[in-house]
């Protein structure tokens, strides 16, 4: 399994007040749990389980996912642009591994 890759895509700048569009994404092969291996031993779960974005250290999105996401799991949400601070993504998986990115946005 190849590690997971994870990828955003947000506005460098922004007016003060504006809605923007936050795109993510993670490179991820989210298995189920439900199916077997050539032996019939079960695959163990192992999924994307959780999203959380933090905007200036304050959360504003949280997504739980379950076994039915796809691969890849793609989210796309609004935010409003209030001030200058970090966007600090973060994507949770079974067994408690944790992938992060950071994104400073400018509010003009």
């Amino acid at each position: 399994m190849t590690t997971p890759i994870p990828r955003v895509m947000v506005p460098g700048s922004v007016a003060k007040n504006d809605v923007f569009t936050v795109k993510a994404i993670i490179q991820h092969q989210m298995e189920t749990g439900l199916r077997t291996d050539s032996t019939g031993k079960t695959i163990p779960r192992k999924i994307i389980n959780q999203f959380v974005c933090r905007y200036g250290g304050l959360e504003v999105f949280r997504a739980d996912l379950h076994e039915a996401v796809s691969a890849n799991p793609f989210l796309e949400f609004n935010l409003r642009a209030t001030e200058n601070g970090r966007l600090e993504f973060s994507w949770r998986e079974d067994g408690g591994a944790t992938y992060s990115l950071f994104h400073d946005i400018v509010v003009t």
